[in-house]
């Protein structure tokens, strides 16, 4: 190893690896190979990786290797059991190759109960873990402007930062899971936006109002939010490709509202993130698990018989 924590990251030395590359961490991953980073990929699928293999990345055919041959080792995947068995399995997993001093750096939106168990067998192997979960969609993917979320050790978040600032801005959180708890809590705010965009939508088309001079007009009000600069034209032009998938956020919302099933502990009570878990199942019941969460306005729609 030639640059595990703490010596400082250099662009010649540090070595760099991406597990999950779907729309967010192709971008996020390609973002660090133009900055000029080396890095080595894992896909289930490797035709998946033909892209970053073009940018200069190297394909690994297992996690373990990814570990074996990186000092930071970052992932992107798609629901807390992926990462379990990405990160933790026996023999196959990142922390099976990795060696001292080595950070695992995981940006799925996961469980903060998970992000802590990782945190501890990092340790136990004299490496480090960081749950970084962001927000910001394709386009903060794409342009290095995502909120990163992170919990874990200060000092190693701090370590990050030369990675971690080519793909947006960092707030520090806390301990091991903090960053997972404070994206739930995100989610559930951008939730309760999208229903309140989507609503709002349909009753001003229902009303006989230009939809997109709705949201001109409103959008410097109270009623403007990130969520209506992200979303509302791709809204008003039936674009829900995917940024961030609608089964996913059924996933996320689900940490929250369900969070006394998995903790017995900490219970709060969320009615509204509760109303938007059910409208977002609701869309994937619709067969539309893989539409961006925009498309949360096909659901409203439905109600009101459109």
């Amino acid at each position: 190893m030639n640059t595990p924590f703490p010596k400082p990251i250099t662009k010649s030395e540090t070595r760099i690896g991406w597990i999950g590359i779907g729309v967010m961490g192709s971008a996020m991953a390609s973002r660090l190979l133009s900055a000029g980073y080396s890095l080595t990929v894992y896909a289930r699928t490797p035709s998946k990786s033909l892209h970053l293999q073009s940018l200069g990345a190297r394909l690994a055919d297992s996690p373990s290797a990814v570990g074996k041959s990186s000092d930071v080792v970052f992932t992107m995947l798609g629901h807390p059991q992926d990462v379990r068995q990405i990160v933790l399995e026996n023999d196959v997993g990142i922390l099976s190759g990795l060696n001292p001093g080595g950070v695992i750096v995981d940006h799925t939106s996961s469980h903060p109960v998970l992000a802590k168990q990782i945190f501890a067998a990092a340790r136990e192997k004299g490496c480090w873990a960081v749950d970084a979960p962001v927000s910001g969609g394709d386009i903060g993917a794409r342009d290095g402007k995502l909120a990163i979320l992170a919990g874990g050790d200060g000092e190693v978040v701090n370590w990050l930062s030369p990675l971690l600032d080519v793909l947006g801005r960092t707030t520090y959180l806390g301990g091991a899971g903090c960053g997972q708890s404070c994206k739930i809590a995100n989610q559930i705010t951008v939730g309760a936006n999208l229903v309140g965009l989507s609503e709002g939508m349909v009753f001003a088309e229902r009303a006989g109002l230009d939809v997109g001079q709705f949201l001109e007009a409103v959008r410097s009000g109270a009623a403007g939010s990130m969520v209506m600069e992200l979303f509302g034209e791709r809204m008003v032009g039936r674009d829900f490709r995917a940024g961030g998938f609608a089964e996913y956020m059924v996933k996320d919302l689900g940490m929250g509202v369900d969070v006394v099933e998995e903790e017995g502990e900490g219970v709060v009570v969320l009615p509204g993130a509760a109303l938007s878990k059910q409208l977002f199942s609701g869309m994937v019941a619709n067969g539309d698990a893989k539409l961006g969460t925009q498309g949360l306005i096909t659901v409203i729609e439905r109600i009101n018989g459109k």
